[in-house]
């Protein structure tokens, strides 16, 4: 294990936290002595923020200052001399609802966005290629900011893809191990999607109309579209990398179950898409969805749009995903199989566990529900085996009824990944997968993870944004921490590092430090290479009218340091 050097690290960080805490700490000098800290910052939000310039309507975005690290000490005290003896255990990255979309396929609802934000951003034709910058970022790091240990792994939070296409998994392991990718389906030179169709309600950058977002300061973007549609290259990640499946991976636009509509492959691969011209329209269809209007009403509006078929579209099941990670072709830098295993391959067991490092497992969980529209939930036979994996690594434990346990095994420190948060897995519908099986609420899985003590932390994404949120238990020793990321779609696009450090006396700490991908922050909106239009992907994110910017949290959310109490020393 890596020896951290910065003597006094830790004993500036628990005071600032204090006074951060109580107002009386500046962000100006919080960001100074962090800065000096911090082994290396650079590429991080410790160092950096894109921020957007003063004003009304349509923002540009600058370099603005970066963000401090906050001490935590909301399951356990701080004690100052622990920097002296510190040891960095492992170092990863989570990136988070990436959403690689197929803007121009049939099966979206783009149409409901005034009601529903995310149905429709206006940058959505550039995620793949931002992506790519994302995971250029990561290539570039030269190491953990703060303990400078080399990066063991990342793992996605699922909502890899958005509507889950085939096209959108060639994509996203195209962005991820590397190679050529084209964020485009039907017609291979031209775009089909609803960003030229003449209907208001979207972002046109071609200028053809004067649309809702134009009228809000867009700006008029010539050849945009042909640009996004173009062929790039990824570099690929060079460290191994993990995947959790989320329910935008599973279901259409990650809410209506599959298994509910009739003649789905078809409607993904046909050539009639949906476009609607303004508020009215989106109350038409809302009336013939719920039968209340026939289609041809709707066809003699003009709403339709015919775009070219392509079979890429396609929705793939959850084992197709799970065999598609296997295949040899997708390994990438590794591992085989990216944690899933054969015994993933039909998709209905899509968790499993992995090495973290000496001492320490992750479990990566499978929180979505077929039936769970965009929420999610366990079933009963995942729930049970996740129990059982925590009694096999837990030489004192909680049973089921409250008892104190004890067992001659070597213990393991865990650390679980799931795409839903605790607050969010409420869908107890039965998954079609499982039909008649009980389904699991994240309350009941917190109280599961209450009885373990060597349980650390729960890193999930789906809300697209920053929390951290502290689990104390009856038995202080059984806290753990939930450390919930933004997402990589909607504004502000980040990826989070954690670094897991034993202090040497019991405790151990968890490092979050936020990340954005590596693009410019200003944009030249006359320049369509590659990085002006992956950097051109946060701006309009940013500016998009739906953004909500509380979801960067507050900064006890972004950079901390966790502490987690109680824990067996595993030197």
């Amino acid at each position: 294990m890596a020896r951290i050097d910065r003597r006094g690290f830790l004993r500036a960080a628990a005071l600032t936290g204090t006074l951060l805490g109580s107002g009386l700490l500046g962000t100006g000098l919080a960001l100074a002595r962090t800065r000096a800290w911090a082994v290396n910052g650079a590429g991080t939000t410790l160092e950096a923020v894109a921020t957007p310039v003063p004003g009304e309507g349509y923002r540009r975005l600058v370099a603005g200052p970066g963000w401090p690290i906050v001490v935590r000490t909301d399951l356990v005290d701080a004690d100052p001399k622990r920097d002296d003896r510190r040891d960095a255990i492992a170092a990863f990255i989570q990136f988070t609802d990436l959403h690689l979309v197929d803007a121009q396929s049939p099966a979206r609802f783009e149409y409901v966005h005034p009601l529903l934000g995310g149905a429709f951003r206006p940058q959505e034709t550039l995620g793949a290629l931002a992506a790519s910058r994302l995971v250029r970022r990561v290539n570039s790091l030269p190491g953990a900011p703060v303990t400078g240990r080399p990066m063991d792994f990342v793992i996605t939070t699922g909502d890899s893809t958005d509507n889950h296409e085939t096209a959108e998994l060639d994509w996203y392991f195209g962005v991820l191990n590397g190679g050529r990718v084209a964020q485009n389906t039907g017609d291979p030179a031209v775009y089909e999607g609803v960003q030229n169709s003449g209907s208001a309600l979207y972002w046109h950058p071609g200028g053809e109309v004067t649309d809702r977002f134009r009228d809000k300061g867009f700006p008029v973007l010539e050849d945009l579209l042909a640009a996004a549609i173009r062929p790039f290259d990824s570099e690929g990640l060079r460290v191994p990398w993990y995947a959790t499946f989320g329910n935008h991976d599973n279901t259409v636009v990650g809410t209506l179950p599959d298994h509910l509509i009739p003649g789905l492959a078809d409607w993904y691969t046909g050539s009639r898409k949906i476009i609607v011209r303004d508020e009215r329209g989106t109350r038409e269809v809302a009336a013939l969805l719920r039968g209340h209007r026939t289609a041809e009403g709707l066809l003699d509006g003009g709403i339709i749009r015919t775009v070219t078929p392509d079979e890429r579209r396609r929705p793939f099941t959850t084992g197709e995903f799970v065999r598609a990670h296997l295949d040899p072709a997708n390994t990438g830098p590794g591992p085989v199989g990216h944690g899933f295993t054969e015994d993933n391959a039909d998709g209905v067991v899509a968790y499993y566990t992995f090495r973290i490092a000496p001492g320490v497992t992750g479990i990566s969980l499978d929180t979505t529900n077929t039936s769970g529209f965009a929420e999610g939930s366990l079933g009963l036979a995942q729930y049970q085996w996740l129990e059982q994996v925590l009694i096999r690594g837990s030489s004192r434990y909680y049973d089921a009824f409250g008892r104190r346990r004890r067992q001659h095994v070597s213990d393991e420190l865990f650390v679980l990944f799931s795409h839903h948060t605790s607050s969010t897995m409420s869908a107890l519908l039965p998954d079609s997968r499982r039909p008649g099986e009980t389904r699991v609420d994240g309350a009941t899985v917190v109280r599961l993870l209450h009885r373990f003590p060597n349980v650390l932390a729960w890193v999930n994404g789906h809300s697209h944004r920053n929390a951290i949120t502290p689990h104390p238990a009856d038995d202080p020793d059984c806290g753990f921490w939930e450390i919930n990321t933004a997402s990589h779609v909607d504004f502000p696009q980040l990826a989070r590092i954690v670094e897991l450090v034993d202090n040497g006396d019991g405790t151990l700490s968890l490092f979050t430090t936020l990340m954005e991908a590596d693009s410019p922050y200003q944009v030249d909106h006359d320049d369509r290479g590659p990085d002006t239009l992956a950097a051109l992907y946060r701006e309009l994110s940013c500016n998009d009218p739906h953004t909500d910017h509380t979801r960067l949290g507050t900064p006890a959310d972004r950079n901390a340091e966790l502490l987690v109490p109680g824990r067996l020393p595993i030197r």
